[in-house]
């Protein structure tokens, strides 16, 4: 399905940053939103990886660590102009319960998913307001809207999302800036490579007798939600595979 990018005022292109953008539903994000007439820029800590999606589909590549101040106040200087913000940046480490819980993985979940929307979100602002039609999208999970064993670090990290989200909505009532929640349930991209450190067999075996989501699904909500027409916002979105019916109840074949 095609969509297209609501007009801006002086007739140019607006400008989207998609954050965690180097792979995954950050990536498909930012081919979707391009196709769709937005400027596109991305951002990630992969430089590599990053310019590679941005040169396939005519973006700008950024270099991105939403855990890191200076960095994040350095992207949103590159881009002064900014009409959507997608933050897609986070992810989960380990399955261990809270018993076992491993202090340096809770602490990037938390920097990642909690203080980096934060950061980037506070840097952006500005500009958002500036372009009198702004909108900020955060992807969270259906993982902060319920919670399941093993799970606290990101579950935990993920209802934050969720209190950002609605705090952050309150708080821009009567300004010129929608803000969407996406909550994807299960999707088949690196998430699960990363959660088990690399282990390949842990980590199909997730999506094992399972049609999962795919980024390309994400991303799809993303592009619709993003060209709404400026009145309407979506509040939040919640999307899973037919096989799943909670963050950890699913119909396996």
């Amino acid at each position: 399905m095609s969509y297209t990018a609501n007009a801006t005022p002086d007739g140019s292109r607006p400008v989207a940053a998609v954050t965690g953008a180097s792979s995954g539903i950050g990536a498909a994000a930012a081919r979707m939103l391009a196709a769709a007439g937005f400027d596109v820029v991305l951002g990630a800590r992969r430089m590599e990886m990053l310019q590679a999606v941005a040169d396939e589909m005519g973006g700008r590549a950024i270099a991105l660590d939403v855990t890191d101040r200076a960095s994040v106040e350095a992207f949103a200087a590159a881009v002064p102009r900014l009409n959507l913000l997608v933050n897609n940046a986070g992810g989960a480490l380990g399955l261990e319960p809270i018993a076992e819980s491993v202090d340096e993985h809770w602490r990037t979940m938390w920097e990642s998913n909690v203080l980096g929307l934060m950061m980037v979100t506070r840097a952006c602002l500005p500009a958002l307001e500036a372009s009198g039609n702004g909108h900020v999208i955060n992807i969270g999970s259906i993982a902060g809207l319920e919670s399941y064993a093993g799970g606290a670090g990101y579950t935990s990290a993920k209802h934050g999302v969720v209190a950002i989200t609605e705090t952050l909505r309150l708080e821009l009532l009567g300004k010129p800036i929608r803000v969407t929640e996406i909550d994807p349930g299960m999707t088949e991209t690196e998430f699960s490579l990363v959660r088990f450190a690399g282990d390949a067999a842990r980590a199909d075996k997730v999506y094992e007798g399972v049609d999962p989501l795919v980024a390309g699904d994400v991303a799809d909500c993303i592009a619709w939600a993003a060209t709404r027409p400026p009145h309407v916002n979506i509040d939040t979105l919640r999307v899973t595979p037919r096989a799943q019916a909670r963050a950890s109840v699913v119909h396996r074949r």
